[in-house]
């Protein structure tokens, strides 16, 4: 897991004392940062006149909440289906290429679960056989 971010008080030091002629290998030893971020910041200084961090995090955005209004549709009017066969139909309706967890995350994040049935519980009583 990555720590959290320099702030840019520090960042800006570093690129300052780089642009006053300090080479940026000790310049990061001054500042005991790693030689590569001053490295990156500086860079990143140079190209955009700006040191502050990238925004961090993966993607913003699943490829289905496109198809959001289909997938809510499919469930509200087939509400048996698996997360197979709701991935088949993804596939063969939108031409999407998906997973099974990616469509359960989809559906977690609107609210949607998927139990068992009461019709596909067990008759009887679990782990006993027949009382005689």
């Amino acid at each position: 897991m990555k720590g959290k971010a320099y702030s840019t008080d520090l960042r800006s030091r570093v690129v300052a004392d780089v642009a006053a002629g300090t080479s940026r290998r000790q310049a990061a030893r001054i500042f005991k940062v790693s030689a590569s971020s001053a490295v990156r910041w500086t860079e990143r200084h140079d190209a955009t006149g700006n040191v502050s961090p990238k925004p961090r995090g993966g993607k913003s955005r699943s490829p289905l909440e496109r198809h959001r209004a289909w997938l809510l549709a499919l469930n509200a009017k087939e509400p048996d289906l698996t997360l197979v066969e709701i991935e088949q139909r993804v596939f063969e309706t939108l031409v999407v290429r998906t997973t099974e967890s990616s469509i359960r995350r989809f559906f977690k994040r609107h609210g949607i679960s998927f139990k068992k049935k009461p019709a596909r519980r067990r008759t009887g009583s679990a782990g006993r056989g027949s009382s005689a």
